[in-house]
């Protein structure tokens, strides 16, 4: 059959990796259940497209010596006997539509067409057909994925079925190299730029994507197969990016902020976990760094905490951060050790499961070869469902985000640093972090003491209540230290000139 065919000459080994388990998943679905009892959900999607080839190999496979199938024969050639549900709806894009009809006439499929909401359909459906299982193109990271396996039977308050995901652990870069490397037909709407497709009323080519011609001076949009960061899919769902106001990058995009928000101020909590820190024996000199590298690109830090060893207390310390700033940054507590149990605490944050992720233990394992006990890497166990791997070509091993969580594997400065260039590097081309306008400040020393500085000080505060004004000394003796910051240089300017006006000649000076 053309598609085993084409996957056995790739030289993709993680595809064919998915493909195999792939087809061992839908090949046990047909020996769990009778052909007339499982059904296809196809929606004319990129994900489903690749599960209906999916589908036709695994039963070509499966019945080739039983029918005497010819080796041979094309996808076209045979006749896949599974039942093929379709919801059509009237918000559906007319290629999508199109699309679905015509794939069901070229391989001759059982389209049963439902026009009721999917719930109310599947009630329906499965009360005058014998159908116990369905199968479904879900992924890890759709937003229904959450919590499902394999197998899994559905959703309390559902009509009971078992639910079949074989593709719930591909990518979308699996997906698309599926496509592309089979040879398949797939709808015409990921060629112009889009690469989610929901209804006509919640999805718009990804601007990702976006390129103008310099002919025509018109946006245009490269094929969505280009789209080099799989976090970014759905970021042409409008639903998805009516929320991406400054202050919420925790969605699935991290758009930058828009013109009209570029003095938004975006806000991240750092964690350190280490008891090693709490016990005084070790200097912490990364949280500190990050504090300097996160204001610098004109974000504010809300709070950092260091958080003993310990899984329920890392889980506490994220579940109550993440919601409250726009990302959080955690270090430590990252490795094969029995005190490593920062992922698992993450996981449990977001109340999922750690499972391997072979991805990141390909990684691994080209650092540290097989050294690791057992037949998986522990270090490879990620949280289920909700990871992002950030790559970037000066990184050994790519850092993991988990939501608006990410996980720095830096052990020391050098380390840090160049984690977090990669970082910014990421934000520049895939938009990962909100970009803003940096801080400006300005910074003014004097001799005066405390109580005869405190009147002006609080005077400047209340005439500009929008700045931060802070003050500080580096030594019990030395002069103290006055800076005002903001995002608007002008404002500086303004809270400058007033500030020198409230001091007495000559006992303020500002710093160059």
């Amino acid at each position: 059959m053309e598609i085993d065919r084409a996957i056995a000459a790739c030289d993709d080994k993680r595809l064919k990796t998915k493909y195999n388990n792939a087809v061992y998943v839908i090949q046990r679905t047909l020996a769990l259940y009778a052909i007339e009892e499982v059904a296809f959900s196809f929606n004319g999607g990129k994900d489903s497209t690749v599960l209906l080839h999916l589908l036709r190999a695994g039963y070509f496979l499966l019945k080739k010596d039983e029918k005497n199938l010819d080796e041979g024969q094309t996808d076209q050639r045979f006749r896949f006997p599974m039942r093929t549900i379709y919801f059509e709806s009237r918000s559906a894009f007319p290629e999508i539509n199109s699309f679905t009809y015509e794939t069901a006439n070229a391989y001759d499929m059982q389209l049963d067409i439902i026009r009721q909401d999917f719930k109310s359909g599947l009630d329906g459906l499965l009360k005058t057909n014998s159908i116990r299982a369905i199968i479904l193109g879900v992924r890890i990271g759709d937003p229904t994925a959450v919590g499902q396996e394999q197998f899994s039977p559905s959703s309390p308050g559902w009509p009971p079925f078992m639910r079949v995901n074989p593709i719930l652990d591909w990518s979308y870069r699996d997906v698309w190299a599926f496509l592309l490397n089979c040879k398949v037909p797939y709808c015409g709407l990921y060629d112009q730029g889009y690469t989610s497709i929901g209804s006509i009323y919640d999805t718009v080519p990804n601007a990702v994507l976006g390129i103008q011609n310099p002919s025509t001076s018109k946006d245009e949009y490269k094929p969505a197969y280009l789209l080099s960061d799989g976090r970014l899919e759905r970021a042409g769902r409008i639903k998805g990016l009516s929320h991406q106001v400054c202050g919420n990058i925790s969605s699935s995009t991290g758009l930058d902020c828009s013109e009209s928000h570029r003095n938004c101020v975006p806000s991240a909590s750092i964690i350190g976990v280490g008891d090693e820190i709490l016990f005084g024996d070790v200097e912490d000199l990364l949280g500190p760094a990050l504090c300097k590298k996160i204001h610098s690109i004109g974000w504010s830090v809300t709070q950092f905490n260091i958080i003993v060893n310990d899984i329920d207390s890392v889980a506490e310390g994220v579940e109550q951060q993440k919601s409250r700033n726009d990302m959080v940054f955690i270090y430590g507590g990252v490795g094969p050790l029995h005190s490593d149990i920062t992922l698992a605490g993450i996981a449990k944050a977001l109340g999922v499961r750690l499972a391997p992720n072979e991805e990141f233990e390909e990684y691994l394992w080209h650092i540290m070869g097989y050294q690791c006990t057992g037949d998986r890497n522990e270090m490879a166990q990620l949280p289920e469902g909700v990871t992002e791997l950030l790559h970037h070509e000066n990184l050994a091993v790519p850092l993991v985000k988990c939501e608006n969580v990410i996980i720095l594997m830096a052990t020391n400065i050098s380390e840090l640093d160049k984690e977090w260039n990669s970082l910014l590097e990421l934000a520049r081309s895939s938009r990962l972090l909100m970009l803003v306008d940096p801080f400006v400040s300005n910074s003014f020393t004097t001799t005066l003491s405390d109580v005869e500085a405190a009147q002006s000080l609080l005077a400047l505060r209340i005439d500009y209540p929008d700045l931060f004004i802070g003050c500080y000394r580096k030594s019990r003796s030395g002069p103290l230290v006055i800076t005002i910051e903001c995002k608007d240089q002008a404002r500086i300017q303004s809270a400058s000139e007033a500030l020198m006006k409230k001091f007495e000649l000559g006992t303020l000076s500002k710093i160059d």
